[in-house]
């Protein structure tokens, strides 16, 4: 993948979107894999590159928004309050899951290629849960093997 600035990024699938992505790329072999409703224009300013057209359909590549568009309207039947995901929320959803899941901030900085530290904590929203769980893990004099998320110990008594 070529990111913004120009420069080559790898991209890294967990299992199951591989074996889709393996499966949707079975058939072509040139041109996009995910490709517009309707035929791209021949000519003219809003003709696209040709590596953008389906050389067998004559089919545009599918836009960005467009895809999105698709997906928003899809997810909206799974979403509790109706309205529907976007990209950037299923990309940082997956950090907020890595974080839980111990996942380090650099880690996170790396998966996510956030440029500063900083700018993951508005994805990555633990909780005084998680909190009071570091708290725990890291009390010298506190009960081990004891303490979980939520319990409240005191002299050794739960609470």
């Amino acid at each position: 993948m070529i990111s913004k600035g120009g420069a080559t990024e790898y991209v890294y699938w967990a299992t199951g979107t591989a074996r889709l992505l393996s499966r949707l790329l079975r058939g072509p072999t040139s041109g996009p894999v995910f490709l517009a409703d309707r035929r791209a224009p021949a000519s003219g300013p809003r003709a696209p590159a040709a590596a953008d057209i389906c050389p067998s359909t004559g089919r545009d590549r599918l836009s960005y928004p467009r895809a999105e568009c698709l997906f928003t309207q899809a997810a909206a039947a799974l979403d509790p309050h109706g309205i529907g995901w976007t990209f950037h929320h299923l990309r940082h959803s997956v950090l907020q899951h890595l974080a839980v899941d111990g996942r380090t901030a650099p880690e996170l900085q790396a998966k996510s290629r956030h440029l500063h530290l900083g700018s993951l904590g508005r994805y990555v929203q633990l909780g005084e849960q998680t909190s009071a769980q570091v708290t725990a893990d890291a009390d010298p004099a506190g009960p081990t093997n004891r303490l979980q998320c939520g319990d409240l110990y005191w002299n050794g008594e739960r609470r």
